[in-house]
């Protein structure tokens, strides 16, 4: 891989190079396993993630643009030009700044079918004073440069051999950036697939909580998916918090109050269903002993905590 010459002295400046370019295996996504983590967020991202599997490759990217996504969410485009750049919907990126010691982690929103379309992926990124997010929030610009590096073993990656199952999509506030990877990715899946030459997944729901529906990332795109996948692929939001009016388009697909069993039942097969939850860790205990009420064995319950 040819690197620039900005990385190259970046990589050598880097605190702690040794322990962070590590030669690691591509994760298969093959037997995913959950990953339990503490609620209390002591460590940083590379410590939290130093037993998961992630790409032995830094690659060069380019921001192409920056969205508001909501008040607090940036949404990055990211150009990654290089041809064995590849990822697996649900993913993470290791994010490298040039100047900026921390190493940002954040799950890739886009599905992979955009990177084989355009060579980008997308970022949806929460303001905090996390170095990473705070430089994306307020030093970023259109052309800037930055590395990345694929990770993780939460993801939906099915070959045209496997079983068709029922997908379940649990999740809390940003929890939604893998989970909507997946969803596109499913779309992408049941708009090319044909009959006996891919994989066709079975039907796919998704239940979105946050605060209010104004935090509700990629709420229109959802809903315009589930308008023209409708036989496939349904959604519900959930806010906890509301204050203000619910926008016209997504009142029919908004509920008041917390996920809770009673509206992950009618989405629970225990024969079929496999879910992914992603969010703040309380959450996460709470809808998978909710689903383990409902027949749903651990080893169909896939977790991703980022808190």
């Amino acid at each position: 891989m040819s690197v620039p010459c900005f990385l190259k002295t970046f990589i050598r400046s880097f605190t702690g190079v040794s322990a962070v370019f590590r030669p690691a295996v591509l994760c298969s996504c093959k037997g995913i396993e959950t990953r339990k983590m503490s609620s209390k967020r002591q460590t940083d991202h590379l410590e939290r993630t130093a037993s998961v599997y992630r790409q032995m490759e830094l690659f060069s990217a380019r921001v192409c643009d920056i969205v508001n996504e909501s008040d607090t969410v940036k949404r990055l485009r990211l150009e990654v030009p290089h041809p064995d750049f590849k990822f697996r919907a649900g993913q993470w990126v290791d994010f490298f700044i040039p100047g900026v010691d921390t190493v940002g982690g954040f799950s890739i929103c886009s599905s992979p079918g955009l990177l084989q379309r355009e060579g980008i992926i997308e970022l949806a990124v929460k303001y905090t004073r996390h170095p990473p997010a705070h430089w994306i929030h307020t030093q970023c610009s259109v052309d800037s440069e930055v590395a990345v590096r694929v990770g993780g073993n939460f993801c939906f990656d099915p070959q045209p051999s496997d079983p068709v199952l029922d997908l379940l999509l649990v999740a809390g506030g940003v929890g939604i950036n893998p989970l909507y990877s997946i969803l596109l990715h499913t779309a992408d899946l049941l708009r090319h697939s044909s009959p006996g030459h891919a994989y066709r997944p079975g039907r796919t729901h998704l239940c979105y909580s946050a605060k209010n529906t104004k935090d509700l990332l990629f709420k229109n795109t959802i809903v315009d998916i589930c308008h023209e996948l409708s036989e496939k692929i349904s959604c519900n939001f959930h806010e906890t918090q509301q204050s203000s009016d619910i926008e016209q388009e997504i009142q029919p697909y908004t509920i008041s109050g917390r996920i809770s069993e009673e509206v992950l039942r009618p989405h629970v097969d225990p024969k079929r269903t496999m879910c992914y939850l992603c969010g703040p860790p309380p959450m996460i205990e709470k809808v998978s002993a909710d689903l383990q009420r409902l027949g749903l064995s651990e080893d169909k319950i896939l977790f991703e905590k980022w808190w």
